[in-house]
This record gives structure tokens, sequence and C-alpha cells, in this order.
């Protein structure tokens, strides 16, 4: 399980404020479903926060403990029924950057079609 110092913590916090929860985890538990759908979240998007459906806190604190521990994973977060979850993406992916295909040709105008203006 990785550790973070208080300011990491905080200015993870900050970040996650705005995210929505991207896995759900039921009333049946942690099955290895739930904890690859994680796993692959956190591949894609290094922060994330997973809701749990369960009333009980100590068990919700032992989901958050046991994906750490299994997904090699931060903890930033556990308010209420949220964890918020954090691993650094690793190396070789950093300095990618998945970029959508642009236009190959500037774009062209109507007046572009119009021909040329006569005076």
């Amino acid at each position: 399980m990785l550790t973070l110092s208080s300011t990491e913590r905080r200015s993870l916090r900050a970040r996650a404020h705005s995210l929505h929860p991207v896995v759900a985890i039921s009333d049946k538990g942690l099955s290895e479903s739930v904890v690859r759908e994680i796993n692959a979240s956190l591949i894609s998007h290094e922060l994330i926060k997973v809701r749990v459906h369960n009333a009980d806190r100590q068990v919700r604190e032992e989901f958050l403990n046991m994906l750490c521990e299994r997904l090699e994973a931060a903890p930033v977060q556990h308010i209420g029924k949220l964890l918020v979850l954090w691993r650094p993406q690793p190396a070789e992916q950093v300095g990618t950057v998945r970029r959508h295909a642009g236009r190959a040709a500037p774009r062209l105008s109507k007046r572009s079609f119009q021909g040329p203006v006569e005076r």
C-alpha cells in the first residue's frame, strides 16, 4: 500500500471533489470482477471514487484497506459511502497522451466553394 503525506492527500482530495464514482460495490461485497474493474479504472484515471452500498462503516474501511493492499494504491479519503483511491500511472504511460484523430486539411468555408468574386 502506498502512503501519502498530508499535503499530497489534501491536493488529491481537492482534485477528487468534482469526480463522480466510477465503480460501485454492492451489498454482496468485493468480488474479483469488481477488483478488476477498479484496477482498470485506476490504470486509465489514476484517481477514482468508489461507492460502497453497505451501511457498516467498519466493512467499508476493510474494503478500502483490502483494495489498497491488492492494487498497490493509496487511500485518499473515506467519507460516507465513498472511497477515494489513487495510484500513479506506470512510467511507460506517463509520457503518452491519447489524442483524437484530427482533420487532415483545414476546414473549408462556404465562400471557398463559390469561386472567385467578380466586381
